[in-house]
């Protein structure tokens, strides 16, 4: 069998969808026939260190023979690849980021990877234009998909009621996530990145973009209820980062609030095991892979109510309203160290991830490629 994948995103994005992308391909080439191939169809060869990383074994890359022509490479994303599909016989093809050329349905069975539909849930959190081009990509691809991936229960069900379509077209299969944050880190690296940023104090960890639907606000809101406790803040500034200084200075807890930007996945890795609890109040998610990464290391989650993310963080985690900071920092109490809910939520989370190890995520998308696949 020969399997196309969407691979733009694999091949430029270092995080997020690239990080689903590439980690889906490469327990997939592990888990295909000696015989299958996975085809990655992109406009240009991407970034090179990402290039490096993101072809597999089992895998090729395609480009289109004018990828230097910024015009052309968007005409094929949306239309041009087909003809590409068509000519290297590909069996079925998998549109990983909620996006399939316009025509594919014609030439070949397309699966559907929707991620979240928070532009349709939440337009206010979108501009105008941005809306228009994710409604109008999201109505075209579900027109064009023979079977559709929901990431969570709550996608899917965002699908159903926005997109009208029918539950029997919907698979929900979980994003599996990297196990890199889940290995022990050197107790000199720890005690250098916490001198570094001068983390003297149990420290509450968000990590995301720092914007208002993340809602990393409500953490520094708890503060006042929390004693010796700081909150890290990692993740790209928005303006909504200038709303959470401000609050800081107001509430007197501007010495505790980090916020980090660019830092190095080896930072990250070191604050995921300094750290004493993740935070994480968003208001709305598809998925939240932080929630895995920050189990993945051994900490206990605290997080909102109100989408999917009881789904990521299971029984284990508590949960409270991302509009209620005393409720989150008491929350966070029962998961600080000598907390009566630490122990049997880092248990129980360690137990948990194990649903999203990469292969058995590969081989449930594996089945669907079978199913619709000629």
């Amino acid at each position: 069998m020969k399997i196309g994948v969407d691979a733009r995103k694999i091949l430029r994005n270092a995080t997020g969808l690239g990080n689903y992308g590439r980690t889906l391909v490469c327990n997939m080439s592990e888990l295909i026939a000696d015989n299958d191939r996975l085809l990655l169809f992109s406009p240009d060869e991407g970034k090179p260190a990402l290039k490096a990383i993101s072809i597999p074994q089992k895998g090729e890359l395609v480009v289109p023979t004018n990828s230097s022509i910024p015009l052309y490479k968007r005409w094929w994303q949306l239309k041009g690849m087909v003809k590409d599909i068509r000519k290297h016989e590909v069996n079925v093809f998998h549109g990983l980021n909620a996006e399939l050329p316009k025509g594919i349905s014609k030439v070949v069975p397309a699966i559907l990877t929707v991620h979240d539909l928070i532009f349709l849930h939440h337009p206010e959190w979108y501009k105008p234009i941005d809306r228009w081009l994710y409604t109008r990509r999201f109505y075209n691809a579900i027109n064009e998909a023979t079977h559709i991936i929901a990431i969570s229960e709550c996608t899917k069900r965002d699908i159903i009621e926005y997109g009208k379509v029918s539950e029997e077209k919907i698979s929900v299969i979980y994003q599996s996530c990297s196990t890199r944050f889940a290995a022990p880190v050197d107790v000199s690296l720890k005690h250098k990145v916490r001198e570094k940023y001068h983390l003297t104090n149990d420290f509450i960890l968000f990590v995301g973009t720092i914007e208002e639907r993340k809602n990393a606000l409500e953490i520094v809101e708890a503060l006042p209820y929390l004693e010796g406790v700081d909150a890290v803040i990692v993740g790209r500034r928005t303006p909504y980062a200038d709303r959470i200084e401000a609050k800081a200075m107001e509430l007197g807890v501007a010495g505790r609030v980090h916020l980090l930007s660019g830092i190095d996945d080896e930072t990250l890795h070191a604050l995921y095991h300094s750290a004493a609890v993740f935070g994480y109040p968003s208001r709305y998610e598809g998925f939240g892979i932080p929630i895995i990464e920050a189990m993945e290391a051994s900490l206990p989650v605290v997080a909102a109510t109100g989408s999917c993310l009881e789904e990521a963080g299971g029984k284990g985690s508590l949960y409270v309203s991302p509009d209620d900071p005393k409720a989150f920092a008491e929350a966070i109490k029962h998961m600080l160290p000598g907390g009566n809910r630490r122990e049997q939520a880092i248990c129980e989370g360690l137990e948990y991830v194990k649903k999203f190890d990469g292969k058995k995520v590969a081989q449930q998308v594996i089945d669907i490629y079978n199913r619709y696949g000629k």
